[in-house]
């Protein structure tokens, strides 16, 4: 429980914890935040990691000169790296596991009502759910993976894979380098965070609200 506790306090005060890290770490916080959004994207039991949130804050970082470790140049050449390269990762995991996978049982770092609702997703929106769950926690995380499965020629796959990956980490991490520093935002950065985490879920909630509002139509249509 404190380590949750933690994780929690740390993710909604990442403007508070990130400059410790830049400055005890140095450079080698570029091989930190690669690896967090790697793993990410990459791996289907790492899902709650702060991608977007962290993202926003480091752009918020490399746009204070006074910490000089940070360079958005850097940072936007190396995550985009990150998270085309953990897409592909999920997307070769996916297709040598195959649908076998879906009959896999929950385990402590394995949700299977996770992976089933990006299946969904993935039926309906069919491979530019690449791009939209790049904006979508959870999903983003789920989604080459289920492309995997599906047998989704990876060439198709790359093409979306690339582009949801460089807009994702361009929007982020640009829009903290160029609003994260107002005084407005920085002084409320924990109701900005929460904000942004708010916004990304919206659309899963909305798409599972819209779901379950029609399958209770239809239930009530034929009773």
């Amino acid at each position: 429980m404190d380590i949750i506790l933690y994780f929690i306090d740390f993710f909604i005060h990442l403007d508070q914890y990130l400059p410790a890290i830049v400055e005890g770490f140095g450079v080698w916080v570029y091989i930190i935040v690669f690896i967090v959004i790697f793993c990410e994207t990459g791996l289907v039991v790492t899902p709650v990691l702060p991608g977007d949130s962290l993202l926003f804050a480091l752009g918020a970082l490399a746009a204070l000169a006074a910490l000089g470790a940070l360079h958005i140049e850097a940072l936007l050449i190396l995550l985009c790296v990150a998270a085309i390269a953990g897409d592909s990762v999920n997307y070769a995991i996916g297709h040598y596991i195959g649908p076998k996978v879906f009959s896999y049982e929950d385990s402590r770092f394995f949700k299977k009502k996770y992976l089933l609702k990006t299946h969904e997703f993935y039926e309906k929106h069919g491979g530019k759910t690449i791009i939209i769950a790049r904006f979508m926690p959870f999903i983003r995380t789920f989604a080459p993976f289920v492309a995997g499965v599906g047998a989704m020629s990876y060439f198709k796959f790359i093409l979306f894979n690339i582009t949801g990956g460089i807009a994702w980490i361009g929007i982020f991490l640009l829009g903290g380098y160029f609003f994260g520093n107002i005084p407005t935002v920085k002084s409320n950065f924990t109701v900005v965070i929460i904000v942004i985490v708010i916004i990304s879920v919206m659309p899963g909630f909305i798409a599972y609200a819209r779901q379950k509002f029609i399958a209770r139509r239809k239930a009530t249509g034929e009773g």
